[in-house]
């Protein structure tokens, strides 16, 4: 596993491989502090993105102490299989797992919080219905948790039938300009090889509107410590679906905050530093109630 240093030595980076249930080659990276970390972010990145997306995230929490893991999904960025395609929703849950169990014995007893973005939201929604009790917390973003008001059963019906006899048709691609109010940030976006700019296939599109509806149905279930942030003008995924996901968690410790006039990645936006700080005070504070 190659590593090398960053910010003046700071930050440790490496990167590596390692094969999910199905053989299949998983690319996933970390950043380490200098030290012993206090805890563990496990980044679970968008649709059609990479883990490599989140300087900001890590160039905040690494100086503090956090060690910071994220894993390209099954399809992604440089992890192999057919880009934005999946035969089972839970080969992503499945492959989280697998990540999951390697970063509790890289750091044994440290406190792990789970961080999703947008479709990382939704594997992490359903990831924590079976396994919240492994997790200090979860912080969600832009959370792809509610099926769109456009989508109608008959729709749901259709995407269905396209996904079992057509799986690899493409669908609907993603709007770049939506990914955040930065020109730079929509630039690095379009012009970033490790992001897909192709259509959603039917597959992965039916198999996100069946997870959608298992988490809107069984959140309940999830009672850890949540912190949901949502861009009040995020144009990629509905924001009530941040709240509709903060009404219905039986968590007693959960809080939401949503950012007046933000777009969809709100660890990118202008304001970035704003949202970090929110995330670092809440983090703090439950590292501050673990004995």
């Amino acid at each position: 596993m190659p590593n090398y240093e960053k910010k003046g030595g700071r930050t440790k980076h490496q990167e590596g491989f390692f094969k999910d249930i199905r053989g299949v080659r998983i690319y996933f990276q970390r950043w380490l502090p200098e030290g012993e970390p206090r805890a563990v972010l496990l980044i679970v990145h968008g649709l059609a993105e990479h883990s490599g997306r989140y300087g900001n995230v890590v160039n905040h929490f690494v100086p503090l102490g956090y060690a910071a893991y994220g894993i390209d999904h099954l399809g992604h960025g440089k992890s192999e299989g057919e880009r934005v395609y999946v035969k089972r929703f839970d080969d992503y849950t499945n492959t989280l797992k697998v990540y999951f169990d390697k970063i509790r014995e890289w750091q044994p007893g440290k406190p792990i919080f789970l961080v999703g973005h947008s479709m990382g939201g939704l594997i992490g929604a359903v990831y924590l219905l079976d396994h919240q009790a492994e997790l200090a917390g979860a912080v969600l973003s832009g959370p792809l948790v509610k099926i769109p008001s456009n989508v109608t059963p008959a729709t749901i019906f259709v995407g269905k039938i396209l996904s079992a006899l057509i799986p690899r048709l493409g669908l609907v691609g993603l709007e770049a300009e939506g990914v955040s109010r930065d020109p730079a940030v929509v630039q690095a976006y379009v012009s970033d090889p490790l992001v897909h700019r192709g259509k959603m296939t039917a597959r992965l599109a039916a198999e996100m509107l069946q997870a959608m509806q298992t988490v809107s149905g069984q959140a309940a279930r999830i009672t850890l410590p949540i912190l949901i942030v949502q861009g009040s003008a995020d144009r990629l995924v509905n924001p009530a679906g941040a709240q509709m996901l903060y009404d219905a968690v039986s968590s007693t410790d959960k809080e939401i905050r949503i950012y007046d006039g933000f777009y969809h990645e709100v660890f990118n936006e202008p304001e970035h530093d704003k949202v970090l700080r929110d995330v670092e005070t809440w983090l703090e504070a439950h590292l501050g109630l673990r004995k």
